[in-house]
């Protein structure tokens, strides 16, 4: 018969497993928590470590923090839909065991997402419909650098887009067709550039030609103070001085 120490060192051994967050029921052995519904509008941070389904759909969080699921190793389903997530943070899924299989970010408000905070979870198939997504160049590359389920890409609609026409329609699709959301970044690039440079060498050139008539009109002033100033008299020299004297004296 077990003592009370022994039980004692028992739950101590088990750090986490069998706590449960005051908004959410967590049924024994279950490895289930419901944490939906409850209004919340921040992840629960004292989640039991044993947890293999988590639902926390249908609540008011807007942010999915760094390291917010960290220690659930066992973790295999996230159900995060149907809230009002609009950023994800770079390492938010950093701590899990890798098992993860199935995230439901669907029914959110992301337009942009970056590829960092899924790099590391291999095999998730990702629920991402019912977002406002806007189609660039940035969405494009999380698109093709994931390994995300041919019919998840699917669902992943374009509500806005770089160019106007591609809005309403799968980004999937749009791929397929040949559209490269990079390329017009790169388009709308070259032309602010060059529409730098055509700036800076307009300043240049008005500076050059204001630098040269302003020269222009000095050197005009400076000649017509030369021209209005007095001839010098002529003065004669020794020789010629002496020669008006001899015939001044011959006369």
């Amino acid at each position: 018969m077990p003592t009370l120490s022994s039980l004692l060192v028992l739950l101590l051994g088990l750090p986490g497993s069998l706590s449960c967050p005051q908004s959410c029921d967590c049924p024994p052995g279950s490895g289930v928590v419901w944490c939906n519904r409850r209004d919340l509008v921040v992840i629960p941070f004292d989640l039991p470590h044993d947890t293999r389904v988590l639902y926390l759909d249908s609540n008011w969080i807007t942010h999915v923090p760094n390291g917010a699921f960290r220690g659930l190793k066992q973790l295999r389903e996230l159900h995060l839909a149907d809230n009002l997530i609009q950023n994800i943070g770079p390492g938010a899924f950093r701590g899990l065991g890798g098992g993860l299989r199935l995230l439901d970010l669907s029914g959110n408000q992301l337009q942009r997402m970056e590829a960092t905070p899924f790099i590391a979870l291999a095999w998730v198939r990702l629920e991402l419909y019912d977002n406002p997504w806007h189609c660039d160049c940035s969405l494009q590359e999380v698109m093709e650098a994931l390994p995300l389920d041919p019919e998840t890409v699917q669902d992943i609609v374009c509500a806005t887009a770089v160019w106007d026409e591609y809005a309403g329609k799968a980004l999937a699709h749009l791929l397929n067709t040949g559209v490269n959301f990079c390329v017009s970044q790169q388009r709308n690039t070259d032309l602010a550039m060059l529409l730098t440079m055509f700036c800076w060498f307009t300043v240049v050139i008005t500076y050059v030609i204001y630098y040269v008539r302003r020269n222009q009109a000095e050197s005009r002033r400076h000649l017509e103070y030369l021209k209005s100033l007095p001839l010098p008299s002529k003065q004669s020299s020794p020789e010629e001085e002496v020669e008006e004297d001899t015939l001044s004296t011959i006369l």
